[in-house]
């Protein structure tokens, strides 16, 4: 019956005293330590509300409720049974976020530090207890009027803007223009102190069309009103840019209290204000149509009668060259008949004698030919034998001596092999070894005759012939 009776937040506090607060990273609460005053955020975490502490509701305005709301700020839940309506209401306790648009920024104060922050979208924006939004309150609207656009962010381009500018001739003829400017702010996001220059001029929209109007207003009043009918578009961008030292106008306008660039203007259109001028200039209008109609259509009559006269003269020209023409082919033919005549008369023999002269020739120069070429293929065949045989004998000791190179190094290895294999017997016995094996036999043989009392023997199997004249003699000699 107590919870029944408690409003969402009480609910949500007494609540909070006995569970955790779950919180997401881009969640927190505004909490404050009861005993000190002092009051912070927690964020990111799950949080239990110790027993000198406290939820803590941030006021804000209400034309930043307004503007959190427009810009689609959605508040978290105030308790386990508030409904889907509390949802579109923010939490007070709850953290102020802001998502700030792509190239977009906000600025924040701290009334606490007495010190502000910028922040470049896109990013999300978390306030501390002690910061305020700097709104941005600019001008809209056909003329512009001040304050008719309310804004947290502000925007860096590049955008455009239209204004609506009435000037007055030299003539003292009125117009209303129609003007659109292109415009970006030209900000290093890692600079500081640029990032706040941007916001030293809350209502750019306004001043920028103001000091826009005013050099155009000084720049129409100097012209006549035909003049400036006729060269409407330099007037307005030299009083704009300014001009170059060619003369060309300028490419932008820097205000350099708050790094807005103009880049562009486009007259988007030109009314006369009062009646009479705007009748006036509509008959003069109408009269510079009709006589530029009656002129192009007498400079039409005339390119048309004067293509008519270069035709009939290029075909008269043409009739003439023609006939001169046949004339000189109608001699030609009488010349060629001529020579066909005498060619036919005198032709035959002189053909004859000639087809003659000239198969011999031919005959001739096609026994040298055939001449110098069995010459050149005996040549060919010859050079190729001799390459082949000395390309066969170069192979040949190639050969030799890659079998020679092979069979030295075969050797070479072989005897490094027994030499290694006898060091390696020699190492692996003992040199005190051998010596024992090398005298082992005849002191064996010493010792057995010794034992036998014989100063000599001799073992034979029977199969082989001794010859014991030459033993005997040596037995008698020792």
């Amino acid at each position: 019956m107590v919870l029944a009776s408690m409003c969402p937040q009480q609910k949500f506090a007494f609540w909070s005293d006995v569970v955790k607060i779950p919180l997401d990273e881009n969640e927190g609460i505004y909490i404050r330590d009861k005993s000190t005053g002092k009051v912070y955020t927690v964020t990111g975490q799950t949080y239990m509300l110790k027993p000198n502490e406290e939820l803590w509701d941030k006021v804000l305005s209400p034309i930043v409720e307004e503007l959190l709301q427009v810009s689609g700020y959605r508040g978290q839940n105030a308790g386990p049974n508030a409904n889907a309506k509390a949802n579109t209401a923010r939490v007070a306790y709850k953290v102020v976020t802001y998502r700030v648009p792509h190239n977009a920024a906000v600025q924040l104060y701290d009334y606490k530090k007495k010190k502000s922050r910028v922040v470049f979208g896109p990013e999300l924006v978390m306030l501390e207890p002690d910061e305020e939004f700097s709104i941005m309150s600019l001008s809209g609207g056909e003329p512009k009027r001040a304050n008719a656009i309310t804004s947290l962010s502000l925007l860096l381009g590049p955008d455009f803007m239209n204004d609506t500018v009435v000037v007055e001739t030299s003539d003292h003829a009125r117009l209303k223009l129609k003007l659109s400017y292109n415009w970006v702010f030209e900000v290093d996001k890692t600079d500081e102190k640029q990032a706040h220059t941007v916001f030293s001029v809350r209502d750019f929209v306004g001043d920028t069309c103001k000091a826009i109007a005013s050099r155009v207003r000084g720049a129409v009043a100097a012209q006549t009103f035909d003049y400036f009918h006729k060269h409407s578009a330099d007037i307005i961008k030299h009083a704009v840019f300014g001009r170059k030292d060619d003369g060309e106008a300028g490419e932008r306008l820097l205000f350099s209290a708050n790094l807005l660039s103009v880049t562009n203007v486009d007259i988007q259109s030109v009314e006369p204000v009062e009646q009479r001028t705007r009748d006036a200039l509509q008959k003069s209008v109408q009269l510079a149509i009709e006589i530029a109609t009656a002129s192009q259509e007498a400079l039409a009559n005339h390119e048309a009668q004067r293509e008519e006269q270069v035709a009939e003269g290029r075909m008269q020209r043409q009739k003439i060259e023609d006939q001169a023409a046949a004339e000189r082919q109608r001699k030609s033919l009488v010349e060629l008949k001529a020579k066909s005549a005498a060619v036919e008369s005198t032709g035959q023999a002189k053909a004859e004698a000639i087809a003659r002269s000239e198969a011999a020739l031919i005959k001739g120069k096609a026994a040298v030919k055939q001449a110098e070429l069995k010459a050149q293929a005996a040549k060919i065949r010859y050079e190729a034998k001799l390459a082949q045989l000395a390309l066969k004998n170069a192979q040949e000791l190639e050969y030799r001596a890659r079998v020679d190179e092979l069979e030295i190094s075969k050797a070479e290895k072989e005897a490094k092999i027994e030499a290694e294999k006898f060091a390696s017997i020699v190492s692996a016995i003992g040199a005190d070894t051998i010596e024992a094996i090398a005298r082992a036999g005849p002191e064996m043989q010493a010792k057995l005759l010794e034992g036998l009392g014989l100063q000599g023997f001799l073992v034979t199997d029977g199969t082989s012939p001794i010859n014991l004249f030459n033993t005997a003699n040596g037995l008698v000699g020792m």
